[in-house]
């Protein structure tokens, strides 16, 4: 099986654990190398955050249980990019509209 560099992950989460204490956590985890979380919406009890994981063996289901163990829950996988090296999406005539 191919594996992971980079994960783009739609998440909803409690204000606590802060967002600081969520990228930590999975900064810690084994090959990870970086973290970027960002927030997208809040409402009185929850957050919603896009949470970018890039390494180069990420172990989905790691960063999942990780995000569940804090509060959170993945709505969504956003992006995938598996193989030896990361490849960058490519705008196309058809994303111009």
């Amino acid at each position: 099986m191919s594996q992971i560099k980079r994960l783009v992950l739609d998440v909803l989460k409690p204000h606590e654990p802060t967002n600081v204490e969520v990228a930590s956590a999975i900064g810690d985890l084994q090959d990870v190398d970086g973290v970027n979380l960002s927030l997208y919406e809040v409402d009185q009890q929850t957050e919603n955050v896009k949470i970018t994981v890039e390494g180069p063996n990420v172990n989905y289901d790691l960063v999942q249980q990780t995000i569940e163990n804090l509060g959170g829950v993945v709505h969504s996988v956003d992006e995938i990019i598996a193989g030896k090296k990361l490849v960058e999406e490519e705008e196309t005539l058809h994303d111009r509209g």
